[in-house]
């Protein structure tokens, strides 16, 4: 049975609205925050109003998403976004509004962080878009993110603003702090990049990671090969 569902959100970002306009319009810009798509450019998109509004929709049958961008400058090279997510669950409405409401909070965090530390660098996303990453399927089972974080040294308890190593090296640097923690989402930021793990278990799914790497120089296929065999070994 398909319903529809929302979800709102108004944030401050540390970016002047014509920066903020960017990232969440380009594909140059999701790639650093998100991920990578195709993104409908004047005449396409259903609002197109630079620096302050931009608007997509897709639709398939009863089926659609949506996704709508405001933004107003409040000097001090900030703005205001206020983003709205809508559209259709065909099933499990429950779970998947509780896994978008989650993973909003998360994401926009995100988008905040590159802006804040990396805006302007060249991004480059390792993962299996969107996703990320995905975990052996052991990983869904109830304690698969609890044991991702004791893997990453962290533990259960990780607090914003805790130092920490990564467990691996490639590219480089290893040394991070935690910019996020919530039970199922923990965000880890290095000199150059964005490190973003999912607890995708707690809506039936196998954990997750993506990375956002700026100014890249080693092949991203390395990168995604070293991630992908720790999450092998750490989760199996």
């Amino acid at each position: 049975m398909t319903k529809e569902f929302e979800c709102t959100r108004e944030v401050v970002l540390p970016a002047d609205p014509d920066r903020v306009f960017e990232a969440v319009s380009t594909a140059a810009g999701l790639t650093a925050w998100l991920f990578p798509m195709p993104v409908p450019g004047p005449g396409e998109a259903v609002a197109w109003d630079p620096p302050h509004h931009f608007s997509v929709r897709v639709e398939q049958g009863e089926w659609f998403n949506a996704l709508d961008y405001t933004i107003d400058g409040q000097g001090g090279g900030s703005a205001v976004l206020r983003y709205v997510h809508s559209g259709v669950f065909m099933d499990d409405w429950d779970t998947q509004y509780d896994a978008v409401q989650q993973h909003t909070d998360f994401y926009l965090h995100t988008l905040g962080q590159y802006l804040e530390f990396f805006d302007g660098r060249t991004a480059t996303y390792i993962g299996d878009d969107p996703g990320g990453l995905q975990g052996p399927e052991r990983s869904a089972a109830e304690d698969g993110f609890d044991r991702l974080r004791r893997s990453l040294g962290v533990g259960v308890d990780a607090a914003v603003g805790q130092e920490m190593t990564l467990p691996v090296a490639v590219p480089g640097p290893a040394d991070g702090v935690v910019d996020y923690a919530a039970p199922n989402f923990l965000g880890v930021r290095t000199a150059n990049g964005l490190y973003r793990f999912f607890g995708r278990n707690a809506f039936g799914a196998p954990v997750g990671l993506s990375i956002h790497l700026f100014d890249l120089a080693e092949d991203p296929g390395t990168v995604r090969s070293a991630w992908a065999a720790w999450l092998e070994a750490s989760l199996t």
